[in-house]
């Protein structure tokens, strides 16, 4: 049961750009924020961005700042993310979370109770 439907991934030259987006796959969701993670090879699930639904307020990890922009689209309930100047250690799997109840943290895995596949990104030296 596929909950949140990724697209945009693939394969980019170091300093590079791609924009990942994503859809909840039911639209009786009542979304209130929206995230990214992502995970490599060997390494832990790791939170990248998310953006609160009604607010807009946006989150990433510190690391990431500046690089990455995440946006959303409530019109389509959309969910996208921005990846600019990349570098071949952004190479991972991103998956989208959807959370659908109001709480004040958005870095870890427990604050989203929908996923997507995941998507995956390759960054080329």
């Amino acid at each position: 049961q596929v909950l949140a439907v990724e697209s945009g991934g693939g394969l980019v030259q170091a300093g590079g750009s791609l924009r990942l987006s994503c859809v909840p796959s039911e639209r009786t969701f009542s979304v209130s924020a929206m995230g990214w993670f992502r995970q490599a090879p060997g390494k832990e699930h790791e939170f990248v961005a998310a953006v609160g639904w009604d607010s807009g307020d946006t989150y990433y990890a510190d690391s990431l700042k500046g690089r990455f922009t995440v946006s959303r689209d409530n019109s389509g309930n959309t969910v996208h993310l921005q990846m600019d100047s990349l570098k071949p250690e952004d190479t991972a799997t991103y998956y989208c979370a959807i959370k659908t109840y109001v709480s004040d943290t958005y870095n870890t895995a427990h604050d989203y109770n929908y996923w997507g596949q995941g998507t995956q990104v390759t960054v080329d030296s």
